[in-house]
């Protein structure tokens, strides 16, 4: 074990983790900027940009859970430092993309890149602030999903106004290789340092080619089947892009069902016969499931955060198509207005909800759970009535108070999690919950939201957002009759204070 950080060097960490974090959603949300040029100079179909749209997010969703594993078995930071860089070399790939095949692609590690970073950089940054602060570091380290959202689209619209669609995505790519550099020396708080090697690592857990496509051959089936009823559908019956981008999903979703089914079930095959390292791994991957499973709060968080997902992220996604058909601004205007007050509402609201989760927390344990639901049925509301504003003057302040209080969930949720997850797990968990939210959510939200608007139109069809974020609300809210006994319960098992 390491010694303890100090504060002050947690708290460095712990900011460079959250501008990491931040970078990654620009990376992410930038491509939503620059559909319209990209399909012009590539000459792509509608369907084509729904494909771009969503391989980030399949790719992130099937990624997160096998990198959280990685990062309890490795080192965490070597996790994170692996996946800044690919998403960075893959965005900075991107800019020199001559065809659909090869934007699509490096679209899609950009993915593989923040869920490597993901699950991980949450595990490290619950350990750096064990109890007091928790919700706040959380909070901090969260900034990164809705500032990062709303600045990619703004930088986006303006680099490709002034220098076109290129160089914004070779731009955005450049400070990743900086704190990749960074990331790779920071201390863990609890696990000794070790020499990073992905030669060793591969070796120690028999992880060959061959044995990594055994483990993983039901999920690359269901890849594969994917692919090819998507591109059934899109170029032979002409199908709608949500229809494909939904079929690929469906068997992406029932191919991982299968591999996990084959490792719980391949983990308790042989009673009290010693397990290979790659068959711990995978019963690390099993205990987690079981984990979640057994603890009601973590049922409660998972279900919830899928909503959530689906409304907050589909709402980043849709605004600026939102705002130029409904406001009747361009589409760098419409970025210039997210960027600008989105990124003072989202710090004011992702710290506010960090501080009054703490603050409550000394007058009871479901503070945490309290300040989630209550962020969401205050911020949800106005985020309707937002929605029927035509009047920029008045769209502004009402867009800054929603998203001030729908911000509040970021930091406390994910404290929640770590306070009932053994800290041996926790970022294998933390990747399940990735997993399931973006799959479930934002996975979804996009081409649904795409269908409502063609039978009902935009303006319509993005009120079912705020409404499904809300209802996550309601369902966290359940997790404050389970919460105060399931962190007791992980106090008496592993030791930690709650």
């Amino acid at each position: 074990m390491t010694g303890a950080p100090s504060r002050t060097y947690s708290w460095y960490a712990l900011g460079l983790l959250a501008l990491i974090n931040l970078l990654s959603f620009v990376n992410r949300n930038i491509v939503f900027a620059l559909f319209d040029p990209i399909k012009r100079d590539l000459r792509l179909t509608d369907a084509q940009l729904g494909w771009l749209a969503s391989a980030y997010v399949l790719v992130f969703a099937l990624a997160a859970l096998p990198f959280g594993l990685l990062g309890d078995l490795r080192s965490r930071r070597g996790v994170i430092a692996t996946g800044v860089v690919l998403w960075s070399a893959c965005t900075f790939a991107s800019g020199f993309a001559t065809d659909f095949g090869e934007l699509l692609l490096t679209r899609a590690l950009v993915g593989a890149g923040g869920a490597a970073f993901g699950a991980a950089a949450q595990s490290l940054a619950a350990d750096y602030f064990p109890s007091r602060g928790r919700a706040v570091a959380m909070g901090i380290l969260a900034t990164g999903i809705t500032l990062g959202g709303v600045v990619g689209i703004w930088l986006g619209g303006r680099l490709e106004a002034a220098y076109g669609w290129r160089m914004a995505l070779i731009a955005v790519s450049l400070p990743g290789f900086l704190l990749a550099a960074l990331a790779a020396r920071l201390r863990d708080p609890v696990r000794p340092p070790r020499i990073i090697s992905i030669a060793a690592a591969l070796d120690e857990l028999e992880m060959g080619v061959t044995a990594v496509v055994r483990q993983f051959l039901p999920l690359l089936c269901g890849l594969a089947a994917g692919g090819l009823l998507a591109f059934q559908l899109d170029r032979v019956s002409g199908a709608d892009s949500k229809v494909d981008v939904a079929a690929f999903g469906a068997a992406a979703a029932i191919g991982l069902a299968f591999n996990i089914r084959i490792w719980v079930r391949r983990v308790a095959r042989v009673p009290g016969a010693a397990p290979s390292a790659l068959e711990r791994a995978f019963g690390e991957l099993a205990a987690s499931i079981t984990l979640v499973l057994r603890t009601r709060t973590l049922v409660y968080v998972f279900v919830g955060g899928a909503f959530i997902s689906f409304g907050v992220n589909g709402l980043v996604g849709w605004a600026p198509t939102f705002m130029a058909r409904e406001l009747e601004l361009t589409v760098a205007r419409a970025a210039a207005v997210l960027g600008t007050w989105g990124l003072v509402a989202g710090i004011a609201g992702t710290v506010c909800g960090g501080l009054v989760a703490d603050g409550l927390r000394r007058y009871t344990r479901t503070a945490r759970v309290l300040t989630v639901s209550l962020g969401l049925l205050v911020g949800g509301p106005l985020a309707l009535w937002l929605l029927t504003v035509r009047d920029l003057a008045v769209f502004v302040p009402v867009f800054c108070a929603a998203f001030f209080f729908i911000s509040w969930y970021s930091g406390p949720i994910a404290a929640v999690i770590f306070d009932v997850v053994p800290a041996r797990i926790s970022a294998t968990v933390a990747g399940a919950y990735l997993l399931f939210i973006h799959l479930v959510g934002d996975t979804v939200a996009f081409p649904l939201v795409g269908a409502l608007s063609d039978r009902f139109g935009l303006d319509r069809a993005v009120l079912v957002l705020p409404s499904v974020a809300m209802a996550g609300g309601l369902v966290i809210l359940g997790a404050t009759r389970t919460v105060a006994r399931d962190m007791a319960q992980a106090a008496a098992d592993h030791g930690r204070t709650a």
